[in-house]
């Protein structure tokens, strides 16, 4: 499926959709009156089509000169349905869908392409592995350009991986190991390099933090994401305020890409408003840059060609669909990606984890004792009332964050559907079904804790360290 150009996201009412169209085309007019160069010329155009696809997206009729839209209610995904209320971007999650949200009319919304049978297949055929459970049960379920991907690999060209955190707190929890344990996964399958981004600019930005404690949660983190098991051979991993001022090529594709996304634009993709601050209008070419080879000079020897490709979760997508609109433009691939679905807070699906409250999630540094509790007082469950009702009715699997929680961490399939058959057909208790989840999750916790001991400040130092990884390019 084609991407949606990154005027689809705007957040704008129709009537400043409508006004953003007319002045654009009278840009455009005026462009071809005076003669500008070609390629000036067809980005106007570009984004003229763009503004007036938004347009049709909001209204459902085309663009029509003199013709403002009267009603400037956007158009629901379908009649009575609950869920229209879901909303996403890359710091709300939002549904009143006990359930979750629903992410077959978020590959339609954001223009993405569905991780189907077909594509597992072809990942294992090429690698000769065992695919990946978080792809098997669609924990990553969506995708841009990964059979171009494949195609790089089966043609033995490089490609290289490009995954992040933004470090709001000291502890992480277990939803962020998400992308970190997929992405090790793909990096041992492929054999590929890897740039992880910590991006404490971003929440000194956003959040109530000074830089020295943004970048001290960012240390703190990176301990966490290396005892995820990553090979300090083939891994660089960088704190945007650290970075930055060490490498001319990653500040010179910030600038490129934020020549080539307007105001406008950077406001309907994100939402910002006239009372942000200029840093958080400017910060999303920051996170596009690492999407670019160029970027790191050190591991791919200045060479601009190499694609990326980027597992993360799904709320993270508009700041790669403005850079895959803008890649082409300054000369560079697109990067592709992998999307993963959102982890629920224990309270369920619809409800937001928040590392101010403790009980939303189970955190990393979490003892067995208060694995134990939370899940048994927290964790919602899709059980009925009483024994006597669930025994006869069964519970839900759909809604019990238990079972969700199994199915991220329980690797073996054949026990996790045993499970899903016993809880449905209310053989197997909620009592019982968390005391699985519990003896699922405290020896991983306590494994990763272990792991974490080991990590030293000077072993932070080597991985953030800019240096020749073990590929040759």
């Amino acid at each position: 499926m084609a991407d949606i150009p990154i005027g689809d996201f705007c957040s704008l009412n129709p009537l400043e959709l409508f006004q953003q169209v007319t002045a654009q085309g009278e840009k455009v007019r005026s462009l071809k009156a005076e003669k500008a160069a070609k390629g000036e010329i067809d980005a106007a155009v570009q984004l003229l089509l763009s503004l007036k696809l938004s347009y049709k997206t909001a209204t459902g009729e085309d663009y029509k000169a003199g013709s403002p839209p009267m009603d400037f209610a956007p158009i629901s995904n379908g009649p009575g349905d609950a869920e229209v209320d879901d909303f996403v971007d890359p710091w709300t999650v939002q549904t009143s869908n006990a359930k979750g949200v629903d992410y077959d009319k978020l590959i339609v919304r954001f223009g993405s392409s569905k991780i189907d049978k077909d594509l597992i297949n072809r990942i294992e055929r090429i690698t000769g592995q065992k695919p990946h459970h978080f792809l098997r049960r669609g924990i990553f379920f969506s995708h841009r350009d990964m059979n171009q991907i494949l195609d790089t690999y089966e043609n033995k060209k490089p490609f290289y991986l490009y995954t992040g955190r933004g470090p709001s707190s000291e502890a992480m929890h277990v939803g962020h190991l998400i992308p970190f344990i997929f992405t090790k996964w793909l990096q041992d399958v492929f054999n590929v390099p890897l740039v992880i981004q910590l991006t404490d600019d971003e929440k000194y930005l956003w959040k109530d933090l000074t830089i020295e404690k943004a970048y001290q949660y960012a240390i703190e983190n990176i301990k966490d994401v290396i005892a995820c098991g990553f090979d300090i051979n083939k891994t660089f991993i960088f704190s945007d305020l650290h970075y930055l001022g060490l490498s001319p090529g990653f500040y010179k594709n910030i600038v490129k890409v934020q020549k080539h996304v307007t105001f406008n634009q950077v406001k309907g993709i994100f939402g910002f408003t006239d009372s942000d601050c200029i840093g958080k209008i400017s910060f999303p070419a920051i996170q596009a840059a690492p999407s670019f080879s160029s970027s790191f000079p050190h591991i791919f020897n200045n060479r601009d060609d190499i694609q990326c490709l980027i597992p993360c979760a799904i709320d993270q997508d508009p700041y790669f669909r403005m850079t895959r609109d803008v890649a082409p433009r300054i000369g560079y691939p697109k990067p592709a990606l992998l999307h993963s679905v959102f982890f629920p807070a224990l309270q369920g699906a619809q409800t937001k984890m928040s590392a101010s409250d403790p009980n939303s999630s189970i955190f990393l540094t979490d003892t067995p004792k208060q694995i134990k509790t939370k899940i048994n007082k927290h964790a919602f469950s899709g059980g009925k009332d009483t024994i006597e009702e669930h025994r006869k009715y069964g519970g839900n699997c759909e809604v019990d964050v238990s079972y969700m929680y199994l199915s991220f961490f329980l690797e073996d399939d054949e026990k996790l559907e045993q499970i899903k058959q016993a809880y449905t057909s209310g053989a197997l208790l909620t009592g019982e079904l968390k005391k699985m989840l519990i003896e699922t999750l405290q020896p991983l916790i306590a494994a990763h804790q272990q792991r974490r001991k080991q990590i030293t400040d000077e072993m932070v130092k080597e991985f953030m360290t800019p240096r020749k990884l073990a590929f040759d390019f």
